[in-house]
């Protein structure tokens, strides 16, 4: 059904059906991709969600950052309910392949890898600046801004999905009285900034050299700091402190176009996005593997 759907939807905007239709692998999450083929061999991604709300933030989203050369995926064609779409295809090429070899060495990574790693960070700071608008807030999915509800949620699926399930002693009062603390601390700046959320290098799409940014539409209102950590302190990345440093500092250049940085407060409060990134990590590794199996 998905296929046929996406056939059309191929059709109506070409003109002309797709000469061959390949289903791409899952990627975690419960949206099917399909890859169409024109006669002259051009591809473009087709994809069928299963939220409609979810799709609609997508395409709003890549809508209002097609404007701002972001490297976001051009969006060809949506059918009239959103709840499938053709998007540019960026190829198969993450920038989390590129970095498989040197990863599995224990993070000895390349000087053109650590190039590429620079270059990607250092256009975090303008899709979270100019990507930033009330438009763009307003059509984020499931929220409109990272709040304490949301922490919480966080905090306590890593308790019940990692904690409890390791069976790990811990008294459960004053763990939930360190989760509002560190709530609070989360929450100490707001800015009108657009959190990408998941800001990974499984979600760059390299081509041609160029970096290209996926799987963005969980984003939302929030502060600068959670994306850094998601990037930096990403799950298997293997990043030696003194390349994390480096980047580090890339991004921090990269920010002071948008606004004054002081380097101890920042580095302060980034330690906070941290260890909730780690907490968010443990709990979404319990629920798949402990859990899940």
């Amino acid at each position: 059904m998905e296929k046929e759907r996406l056939i059309a939807l191929y059709k109506k905007a070409k003109g002309i059906a797709p000469a061959k239709v390949e289903k791409l692998p899952g990627a975690g999450s419960n949206r099917q991709y399909y890859r169409l083929f024109a006669e002259d061999g051009s591809t473009v991604i087709g994809c069928v969600g299963t939220s409609a709300e979810e799709n609609s933030s997508f395409i709003a989203l890549t809508k209002s950052f097609e404007s701002k050369d972001f490297g976001t995926p051009r969006l060809i064609a949506c059918s009239d309910d959103e709840m499938c779409y053709l998007q540019e295809d960026l190829g198969d090429v993450s920038l989390f392949d590129i970095l498989k070899e040197s990863r599995n060495k224990g993070g000895k990574y390349t000087l053109s890898e650590e190039n590429l790693l620079s270059l990607v960070i250092s256009e975090l700071p303008k899709i979270q600046f100019e990507g930033a608008s009330e438009y763009v807030f307003s059509k984020c999915y499931p929220l409109y801004e990272m709040d304490e509800l949301s922490i919480m949620f966080d905090l306590n699926y890593f308790k019940y999905n990692f904690l409890k399930l390791v069976g790990i002693e811990f008294n459960e009062i004053r763990l939930q009285e360190d989760f509002q603390r560190l709530a609070e601390s989360l929450l100490q700046e707001q800015g009108n900034t657009f959190l990408y959320r998941d800001f990974q290098a499984r979600n760059v799409m390299m081509r041609d050299g160029q970096p290209y940014f996926i799987d963005y539409q969980g984003g939302r209102k929030g502060p600068i700091y959670y994306d850094v950590a998601s990037f930096l302190w990403q799950a298997k990345a293997g990043f030696p402190p003194s390349l994390r440093q480096e980047l580090l500092g890339y991004y921090i250049k990269a920010l002071r176009k948008y606004k004054p940085v002081d380097d101890t407060y920042f580095h302060e409060q980034l330690r906070h996005f941290v260890l909730f990134r780690i907490m968010q990590v443990l709990g979404a590794y319990g629920f798949r593997g402990y859990f899940e199996k």
